[in-house]
């Protein structure tokens, strides 16, 4: 609770009038700070990325006709915000949930020491990734899931309509799903409660950096190039932050095996 003060005073009494948030109740406080610590991130993110793979190295990582239009990229924007009010909502009732105890989460590193920390952190990270794989791939092959929620974020299915901003334009359940793996996880391994925080708003700066139709070729990162092929197939490359779950469960496809075929 005493981190939780903390980042609500850093966030909250730097952009509003203390007297417009302290009455709040203290959960009230942690979604808006929530709120507009996810707004901030994902249009810092966004633009910077944007202007220097469009504007500043424009043409240089993308063709002329694979850059969305100003208009893609604003719709993309209008749906992330209609859904981040919502989305704000999973930290906030992890934060709410740890702070009454029902987690395993502990605040300082000295709780468990390095060792252990490191250890449950990869933990943790394992069950992340084996549990987003495992939704988003439910999200396509349940139909009324895909119909309902998903496939919203899968109008971007060309080159030229995916962008740095597509990464949060989401049904605003479908994105809360996606990240309930982080949330679930606390009930499964102690893991420090910042790390968790933070993992949450990367996030954040992750599905921007996937959006962007680049193929960085940092194995075993799932990368932009492969994430592009996931739009445009379907039925490919479900993962997170890597390929690992893809190969397991037999859904990876490689980019540079496509470019090699192309070829």
């Amino acid at each position: 609770m005493d981190d939780a003060d903390l980042y609500n005073r850093i966030v909250l009494g730097s952009l509003l009038p203390h007297t417009f948030w302290v009455s709040l109740p203290r959960f009230l406080q942690t979604w808006l700070r929530n709120y507009i610590g996810g707004v901030l991130l994902y249009f810092i993110s966004g633009f910077l990325w944007c202007f220097y793979i469009y504007f500043w190295k424009r043409n240089v990582y993308l063709p002329k006709d694979s850059i969305p239009s100003r208009r893609a990229m604003l719709l993309q924007i209008s749906v992330a915000m209609k859904a981040m009010p919502w989305y704000s909502l999973l930290p906030t009732i992890s934060e709410y949930l740890t702070e009454t105890g029902w987690t395993k989460s502990f605040p300082r590193i000295y709780n468990v020491g390095w060792v252990s920390y490191i250890v449950c952190l990869a933990i943790y990270m394992t069950i992340v990734e084996f549990g987003i794989y495992w939704m988003h791939r439910e999200l396509h092959d349940i139909k009324p899931l895909y119909k309902y929620l998903h496939a919203t974020h899968h109008i971007y299915n060309k080159q030229n309509t995916l962008s740095p901003f597509a990464g949060l334009a989401f049904h605003p359940l479908d994105g809360i799903l996606q990240a309930l793996p982080h949330s679930l996880a606390l009930f499964v391994v102690p893991i420090h409660f910042t790390a968790h925080l933070a993992l949450i708003f990367i996030e954040g700066i992750w599905t921007a950096n996937i959006h962007d139709c680049i193929h960085g070729k940092v194995w075993p990162v799932m990368g932009a190039g492969y994430h592009t092929i996931h739009h445009t197939t379907y039925r490919h490359n479900y993962g997170h932050y890597t390929i690992w779950m893809d190969w397991m469960f037999g859904t990876l496809r490689d980019p540079e095996e496509d470019e090699d075929k192309a070829m």
